[in-house]
Order: structure tokens, then C-alpha cells, then sequence
């Protein structure tokens, strides 16, 4: 499928497609460009998030979840609808759970071949131009990263 999608600040990210959760409605974007569902999800987000890319799977897709940043400071969601064990089933999808620190025997081989990635310029870090600076700062570059206003990951500069 070609994609024809109007750039945004996270288009250099170099994948197929990106949507920008906050200036638009993933779930539209998703039925309209994968009508058949996608194939695999990285979601960090949680709660409508979540929800809607289990919508999204495609027949056999897999969604791994590495986190759901929308609860880490409030109290988890209280989930009043069906059960998403219904939706994976009738798509023969999985749903898998990825926790960086179990897998830390993969670490070491891993993390070299990213770095000859990035040193290589074949993979580049977003990184948030908010200037945190000092130990002082690091509550308040916690909060921006819960708030949502990041773009990439946030650094602490000491």
C-alpha cells in the first residue's frame, strides 16, 4: 500500500507510516489505511490506545506492549467492556508483554548492534529539545515525560 500521508514531525523516523495519536484519530487513520488490520503493533501508551490497536490487528497480527505511560501516575483504568480475549481469538492474534530487564542476556549482542546502527547514521534517536538541567530538574522532566508533551526521549544534563 502506498502511502501518501501529509509529513509530520515524526516522519523521520524512517517506518511505513506514523500517526500522531495527539492530531489525529488513530483508530480512522488505521480503518482507512489497513483495512485488513496491521500486522504488528509496538504500544506504549495504554488505556484507548491499547484498545484501539487490538481493534486494528490484523488476522494473525501481534501487539507487544512495552508499557502504558497514560497510567503510570494515575490509578489503573477500570475496564467495563468485553474482554479482549474475544477479540484475539476470532483474529488468531497474540498479545505479548515485553519487559526490557527479562531479557537482559539478549542486552549485550543487542545493544552492539544498535550502536553500529546509530554510528553507522542507519538509526537515529529522537530526542526531546526541552533543556532539563541538573539534578533538581529531574522531577519535573518526569512529569513532562508523563504529561505527553515530549517528542523522543527526554534527557537530564548534569
Amino acid at each position: 500500500m502506498d502511502h501518501k500521508r501529509k509529513p509530520n514531525s515524526l516522519s523521520n523516523l524512517a517506518v511505513r507510516a506514523v500517526i500522531n495519536y495527539r492530531t489525529e484519530n488513530p483508530d480512522e487513520v488505521l480503518k482507512k489505511e489497513y483495512p485488513n488490520g496491521v500486522d504488528l503493533v509496538y504500544e506504549s501508551v495504554g488505556r484507548e490506545l491499547f484498545d484501539i490497536c487490538v481493534d486494528n490487528l490484523a488476522v494473525r497480527g501481534r501487539l507487544v506492549i512495552v508499557g502504558y505511560i497514560s497510567e503510570y501516575i494515575s490509578e489503573l483504568e477500570s475496564v467495563t467492556q468485553a474482554r479482549i480475549y474475544n477479540k484475539l481469538l476470532w483474529k488468531s492474534a497474540s498479545l505479548r508483554g515485553f519487559l526490557f530487564s527479562h531479557y537482559a542476556e539478549h542486552i549485550p549482542q543487542h545493544q552492539s548492534r544498535l550502536l553500529e546502527l546509530f554510528y553507522a547514521r542507519k538509526i537515529k534517536s529522537a530526542v526531546d529539545q526541552t533543556e532539563f538541567r541538573g539534578i533538581q530538574s529531574i522531577v519535573s522532566a518526569v512529569e513532562f515525560l508523563h504529561s505527553g508533551k515530549n517528542c523522543g526521549k527526554v534527557i537530564v544534563r548534569f
